[in-house]
């Protein structure tokens, strides 16, 4: 058996699958300016309290698939075929102010360098505070203290220091930390993370896994898992879609796809990490 193993569990027998709130259908994504196709025929679905993970190397089209869900690719790219839908509704029917209501609310994301989407002229604790007027209407001291309760639920070890500093101040751990905070105040119902602790040692990047799984449990989060390390993914996600050259060339349950890959790249990818030998991924049922 693989060293490579998910801890994650199917839902209970008999159990109705809940309805996606994130459904991609066949998205394939085109270059305008050259006329080429970038990514060919993703299909996925999250659902409450469930992750799927997106694994590939760099240049696969993770990231374009995802941008592609939050309605945020590049001016020259776009959706040529397919479609994407929140909670049912087709977002190529959105108009702009419906979308950007939606991004936050209903789905949200957060990035590998989170300083380049913090402004390094405000405290943090304002920015997240922003959110939550914008996002959910509350006046200037309900959003004051629910941040500080946001910076608190993301475990930052002083929550009252953090929230008055400003982001060149902080780790970078912390600052993913923040950026989580800022990406779940107004309860959005799916994160995206893309490729959110690459940057980051292994500690703080177990650490912040183990954030993102704790918010899943605790809130019933949809999460999108985006990264080029399947040992990463294997341990995280109950769905995994192994991604190459813009095409997806394996999709399944995730310890389906590891434990019985179809697709030379997968099996390449598994042979990769027990070549390097990554004790650290078997289950107790297989160190046993």
């Amino acid at each position: 058996m693989t060293a490579l193993s998910p801890t994650t569990t199917a839902p209970a027998a008999g159990q109705a699958p809940a309805r996606p709130v994130l459904s991609l259908r066949d998205v394939r994504i085109t270059d305008r300016a050259t006329g080429r196709e970038i990514v060919h025929g993703v299909s996925l679905d999250v659902t409450p309290g469930r992750t799927v993970g997106i694994v590939g190397e760099s240049g696969s089209g993770k990231t374009l698939t995802c941008r592609a869900a939050l309605g945020l690719l590049p001016a020259h790219v776009e959706i040529s075929h397919g479609t994407v839908e929140i909670d049912g509704t087709d977002i190529a029917t959105l108009t702009p102010r419906r979308w950007t209501a939606l991004r936050g609310t209903v789905l949200s994301a957060v990035f590998q360098d989170p300083a380049s989407y913090l402004n390094p002229s405000i405290r943090v604790g304002e920015q997240i505070a922003e959110v939550l007027r914008v996002k959910k209407g509350l006046g200037r001291r309900a959003a004051r203290d629910r941040a500080r309760a946001l910076l608190d639920a993301v475990r930052l070890r002083d929550p009252d220091l953090v929230r008055v500093q400003y982001p060149h101040e902080l780790s970078g751990g912390m600052l993913q930390r923040v950026l989580i905070a800022a990406a779940v105040a107004a309860d959005p119902r799916v994160l995206i993370a893309d490729e959110a602790t690459t940057a980051l040692d292994v500690t703080v990047q177990a650490e912040i896994l183990d954030l993102l799984d704790e918010l899943r449990e605790r809130t019933g989060l949809g999460l999108v898992l985006v990264s080029h390390d399947l040992a990463l993914v294997a341990q995280r996600c109950d769905e995994v879609l192994v991604m190459r050259q813009g095409e997806v060339v394996e999709q399944g349950p995730t310890r389906t796809v590891l434990h019985r890959p179809r697709h030379a790249y997968t099996r390449l990818l598994i042979d990769e990490h027990e070549q390097y030998g990554l004790e650290r991924f078997r289950t107790p049922q297989e160190d046993a």
